[in-house]
């Protein structure tokens, strides 16, 4: 479904990402691993047609999104969810308000069945009765909750997650991923995960890519990556 082929990008200069390939086909999900300034979040922008390769391609069902119109990209966006490293929530806005957005944006439904939609939605992530609450008042864990209830009331085909339990405690950080396992199971989406909690996202995933100096260091199973007698698989996995 999604296929990235030798994708290059460098900003002043540096290069970070030094032609990047792998293919996530329907249904999978994946784990995007690495050190801090590998490339990860700049891959996952790519995907999303937040970044033009300076070379290279990202094509989604064989259609190439930096050759995408605007129209096209707006089409291919509403195929996709995008889960923040912070949630990103609009400060000035309810829980309800704020996954109700992209539906009362993008869409021609009515009040009521956008009113069922969020609802549902948040009793989905663990949310019901928290809708008249703001992001201040609720806890990091519920933020990320209600920021993947937005990014799922639009029932994408292509999840995105950029880090989803960064500034977590464990516990609530381990929740979030089972969470993200559930919503797989119930939605069954496309799914690419940035992520540092290892070994524990391992259990969600199917594959690992992993990137080291702006190339896949690594392709393969959890088991295949726990697995690797590579020096720098290992001093990533020791810390």
């Amino acid at each position: 479904m999604i296929k990235i082929e030798n994708l290059q990008k460098s900003f002043d200069g540096h290069e970070v990402l030094k032609g990047v390939s792998f293919e996530v086909g329907k249904g999978e999900v994946f784990a995007l691993v690495g050190g801090s300034g590998g490339g990860k979040s700049v891959l996952l922008k790519h995907v999303a047609g937040l970044m033009k390769p300076d070379r290279g391609s990202v094509t989604v069902d064989g259609k190439e999104i930096r050759g995408s119109g605007k129209k096209s990209l707006r089409i291919f966006r509403e195929r996709l969810g995008f889960l923040f490293q912070g949630g990103a929530l609009f400060d000035s806005l309810s829980v309800f308000e704020n996954v109700a957005f992209p539906l009362k944006e993008k869409s021609k439904l009515g009040r009521n069945v956008i009113r069922e939609k969020v609802m549902g939605e948040l009793e989905n992530v663990g949310l019901s009765g928290s809708e008249h609450r703001y992001p201040s008042q609720i806890s990091g864990g519920m933020v990320k909750r209600a920021a993947l209830a937005r990014a799922l009331v639009e029932d994408p085909e292509i999840m995105l997650f950029d880090e989803p339990t960064t500034g977590l405690d464990p516990v609530t950080g381990q929740s979030i991923l089972k969470l993200i396992d559930s919503c797989h199971r119930r939605l069954s989406f496309t799914g690419i995960i940035v992520t540092h909690e290892i070994p524990k996202v391992f259990t969600i995933v199917d594959r690992v890519i992993m990137l080291h100096q702006g190339r896949v260091r690594l392709e393969g199973t959890p088991s295949d990556f726990l697995e690797s007698r590579d020096p720098v698989i290992q001093a990533f996995l020791n810390g």
